[in-house]
């Protein structure tokens, strides 16, 4: 090497100094491999995918060939800098190639390549595994002895080196690939996505109907009540009772209508009979579950029930599937506004209103782990009913009272505080 032409020399070096940015960008690209991607790729039979995953099986043996390969190119390029500098320079150019060499390697060898590489990781990572594969069959016995080493060094400090990383996905961190999945999934989608996850954490309590605002059929009431209750539904289904809603008998589908009514009027005995069983949900049952209870058992309509067999409401099929998709249906009842802007920046919201319902028009955090109205919300934080209207502090939003009726709060001024 001494009698090599010093041109030769450089060239070797800038050889040299090419191949270890090659091992270093490949180190990176590969282990910074987006693994649910390269399955997808690998499952449509992309070359690089498979060849990328048959060498990140196991990535010790990976990493292993990499680091000897790099650490073989860099102490090699260190010797022929060396000779280079002494033939230049004399004694004084050892520190000299010390000094240049590592800003050359430190630039050209490891930061740029590696940056290049965690930008554009696939890029990089399938074509070095055309190189890398062969590598690895031909250098095996040198990386397999290598690595007997470091794993057993691995188990005397206690590591697993045979344990596979967890490459299972929690719904929290699915939650934040979609949401950060930007341009890639539709922004309406994205959320029905987003919502569907939520599911886990909302209850049939959360979207349920009341048992105040049930509306359905009372067997108690004459012949023209009924009628009346029939004729001015807004619902395909509705539940009939006796004397009390706690009483349900059955639920009674529109479409049978014209079964129930002869030429007399309506056929109490035809309207027990066209009635379906009522079906019974447990109080909290979380929507993920009751979903798929419903598409199971075949119904639409559930009666939701607390330990003492007392009813809560009604949760229909419907209110599950908007939790998902958002508001479909044009029934009456959807038309009635409960929440109205003011121009203060206030809002007058309805006692009713739900607090699921409010955070997500108004983008707010009221609490919802308690009751689900906000009636419900302002009455316990109040831990009576007052006398009168009054005004309280629940996290960062400002409620006042306006209207009281008996034991409910009627309407509500709300107000989000500064934080």
């Amino acid at each position: 090497m001494n009698e090599a032409p010093l041109g030769l020399l450089f060239a070797v070096l800038a050889a040299l100094i090419l191949l270890s940015g090659f091992f270093s960008s490949s180190e990176t690209g590969m282990m910074t491999l987006n693994r649910y991607r390269l399955k997808h790729l690998k499952m449509n039979g992309h070359r690089g995918a498979r060849r990328a995953s048959r060498l990140l099986k196991r990535p010790d043996r990976l990493i292993g060939l990499i680091l000897i390969g790099n650490n073989l190119v860099n102490i090699f390029a260190s010797a022929v800098a060396t000779v280079i500098a002494i033939r230049l320079w004399g004694d004084a150019g050892i520190y000299i190639a010390t000094l240049i060499l590592t800003v050359v390697i430190l630039v050209f060898a490891e930061i740029t390549p590696k940056t290049i590489a965690a930008l554009y990781p696939e890029k990089i990572a399938f074509p070095a595994s055309v190189i890398l594969w062969p590598l690895m069959k031909v250098l095996y016995p040198v990386v397999w002895l290598i690595n007997v080493v470091t794993n057993a060094l691995l188990r005397m400090l206690g590591f697993d080196p045979d344990k596979n990383p967890d490459e299972h996905v929690s719904s929290e961190e699915l939650r934040t690939i979609v949401a950060e999945a930007g341009q890639l999934i539709p922004s309406r989608h994205r959320g029905m996505l987003l919502n569907i996850l939520d599911l886990e954490e909302v209850t049939v309590n959360d979207i349920m109907v009341p048992r105040n605002e049930v509306y359905g059929i009372d067997l108690d009431n004459d012949d023209d009540v009924i009628l009346r209750t029939i004729q001015h539904s807004s619902h395909t289904r509705l539940p009939v009772y006796r004397e009390d809603v706690d009483n349900i008998l059955g639920v009674l589908h529109m479409r049978n209508i014209s079964r129930v009514l002869d030429a007399r009027g309506l056929d109490r005995a035809a309207l027990e009979r066209e009635m379906e069983a009522p079906y019974f949900i447990p109080e909290n049952t979380p929507l993920h579950t009751q979903l798929l209870n419903f598409q199971q058992k075949k119904h639409r309509l559930g009666v939701v029930v607390d330990e003492y067999g007392q009813v809560m409401g009604l949760a229909a099929l419907e209110d599950i599937l908007e939790e998902i998709v958002g508001e479909f249906t044009s029934s009456l009842s959807d038309n009635e506004e409960e929440i109205f802007p003011q121009r203060d920046g206030s809002y007058i919201i309805s006692g009713s209103a739900s607090v699921r319902d409010i955070n997500k028009q108004l983008d707010w955090e009221l609490p919802t782990d308690g009751p689900k109205t906000l009636s419900g919300l302002i009455l316990e934080n109040l831990e009576s009913f007052p006398d009168g209207n009054v005004g309280l502090s629940i996290s960062d939003y400002h409620l006042e009272t306006m209207e009281l009726q008996g034991n409910v709060v009627q309407a509500v001024r709300a107000t989000a505080t500064e934080a």
